[in-house]
């Protein structure tokens, strides 16, 4: 179920149902606000539209019934007229860094038959950003001239990056971060088993991009959120040995997950703080805040000790009781 976006979802009907569907989308916005699953969801109710009869595919939004022939064939990933083109994995089962030229090149025999099951064809490109540039060269060549019936659903983080005449070929739908209460609505949906208190945590932390959440929907957020709250009101003494327990917590490998939340949590408390004070306070608060994101930011980047970098986060987060 697509949640959010309502106006995209209205712009590509239209499209549809006036006969002006533009043969490439460019969903551009930032990571983890649901462009992917609008791609989907987008992809499947065209096909299920040019498919035949209407019957299970809403006229006022992009749902489909997930027991209409084309959405079960989706979900089966068999539908001959669905491509996804995306990073795949060298021999070693690592994910590589960009999509390359081969990928791209595998596209072409879609392109050479009529598609199987209706009138049109997508490829969903996620991402386009992805893409090393012999590949970007290539696909331009078939969003030049595309065959008939053929639709490109192309994310992109960052449209910016991407070569002017891709961006020139596509209609762009811009998205925007999702209001709280539609964050809350796709993680009832995805993880309903979230306790109420990890759930509201998760919505704090999201800023509008559920995607990023989910990213920590198994490591209890609330408990660590609870520990910079604690943190953040303790004497220099006390958050000393507070800040050096979760450090070493925060250590191992098996917590990564943890510390990445926390990289991200640490910034996030402080900016917080900042919001309710003025004057001095408030420029302490940011001086921390500012020092607090740099320091996450390098951490991964620069593959420093997860230890050191934790206990001098939550440090920068005990700041905030001396303001």
């Amino acid at each position: 179920m697509l949640i959010g976006h309502r106006e995209h979802g209205a712009a590509f009907r239209a499209a549809f149902d006036t006969g002006q569907m533009h043969h490439a989308w460019l969903l551009a916005g930032a990571a983890g606000i649901g462009k992917a699953g609008f791609a989907e969801a987008a992809a499947c109710w065209l096909l299920a539209r040019a498919a035949g009869p209407a019957q299970g595919v809403a006229s006022d939004s992009l749902e489909v019934d997930p027991e209409h022939p084309t959405a079960r064939l989706l979900a089966a990933g068999s539908h001959l007229d669905l491509r996804r083109l995306e990073r795949t994995t060298d021999p070693a089962g690592k994910l590589r860094a960009q999509i390359r030229i081969d990928e791209v090149r595998a596209l072409q025999p879609l392109f050479r038959q009529t598609p199987a099951l209706s009138d049109w064809r997508v490829v969903i490109v996620d991402s386009i950003d992805d893409l090393n540039r012999n590949a970007a060269n290539a696909l331009l060549k078939n969003l030049e001239e595309p065959p008939p019936g053929t639709l490109f659903l192309c994310i992109s983080h960052a449209p910016g990056r991407l070569l002017p005449t891709i961006r020139s070929r596509c209609r762009t739908l811009r998205f925007e971060p999702l209001s709280d209460e539609d964050v809350a609505r796709v993680l009832d949906d995805v993880r309903p088993d979230l306790s109420m208190t990890d759930r509201d945590a998760l919505v704090r932390i999201a800023q509008g991009a559920p995607g990023r959440a989910l990213r920590f929907a198994s490591i209890g957020i609330a408990a660590l959120e609870a520990e910079l709250g604690e943190l953040a009101v303790a004497g220099p003494q006390a958050a000393t040995a507070r800040a050096l327990l979760l450090s070493r917590s925060l250590a191992a490998k098996a917590a990564t997950p943890r510390y990445e939340a926390f990289l991200e949590l640490a910034p996030a408390a402080i900016a917080h703080a900042a919001r309710d004070r003025r004057g001095p306070r408030l420029a302490r608060a940011l001086a921390l805040w500012e020092k607090a994101t740099a320091l996450a930011a390098s951490a991964v980047a620069l593959s420093l000790e997860p230890q050191s970098v934790a206990f001098d986060l939550a440090m920068l987060v005990s700041g905030l009781a001396e303001t």
